[in-house]
């Protein structure tokens, strides 16, 4: 892949898919490569593919008439999609356009498929997901194919995410559906013995304050007693 294969100025300009937009295009691509077949897709087996329960994160039950609109949002904005027919067969099939628009290697394709797929993964994640898509031989093929998609001269189609509270690598994700926008790093989770070790500490401290509250309130009465004592002295 050469350093200025696409005519995108930006990711911004390159594409800004919604979910099921996103897992459209990954549906079609997945089943360009794994079931030929069958492939272009008909609306059915596409509303099948979307909803599939293995190999997709997060879930969806998705209809005919939002397919729909994602497909023909994907062919007239974004040139991502093709509708195709045929005199033997009158159900109409879709097929994706994305090497049309950006010349993507196998295994480019196969690591953007599975990010669309199944969303933020790390390299050990991928290799493994993109078996049937593309035989990676190593996770060092699998860094190579992310690293070349982070170097398009119009801005990088994926993105190394921070590393997570817990966890020991870092993930990737993809950036048709523009930049990804990170919630404040969470505190990791306290681990149960640490909770119990808390509000033991607490508790004491409440006791430590009611104490020091009850000392008070006795050398005040004690005082208040000396003072009356001393009326009949």
């Amino acid at each position: 892949m050469s350093e200025n294969e696409t005519s995108e100025t930006s990711v911004t300009a390159r594409a800004q898919l919604s979910a099921i937009q996103i897992r459209v295009l990954g549906c079609l691509i997945e089943k360009e490569i794994s079931t030929p077949e069958y492939y272009p897709l008909t609306l059915n087996s596409l509303v099948a593919a979307c909803n599939q329960k293995s190999n997709r994160n997060p879930a969806m039950t998705l209809d005919e008439t939002t397919i729909i609109r994602a497909l023909e949002d994907l062919r007239y904005d974004q040139h991502l999609v093709m509708m195709t027919t045929s005199s033997g067969n009158r159900s109409a099939k879709y097929r994706h356009t994305l090497l049309a628009k950006w010349e993507f290697t196998s295994q480019e394709v196969a690591v953007l498929c599975e990010l669309f797929l199944r969303g933020p993964q790390t390299v050990g994640e991928l290799r493994t997901h993109t078996e049937r898509l593309f035989p990676f031989a190593s996770i060092t093929e699998v860094e190579a194919a992310l690293v070349s998609l982070t170097e398009w001269g119009g801005g990088p189609f994926v993105v190394k995410l921070p590393r997570e509270p817990g966890c020991r690598e870092q993930r990737w994700a993809h950036l048709l559906s523009g930049e990804i926008v990170m919630s404040a790093s969470a505190e990791a989770k306290p681990e149960p013995a640490r909770l119990i070790v808390q509000a033991e500490n607490e508790r004491i401290t409440a006791l430590e304050a009611e104490v020091v509250t009850l000392r008070d309130q006795v050398s005040q009465l004690l005082a208040e007693f000396a003072t009356f004592r001393k009326q009949f002295e």
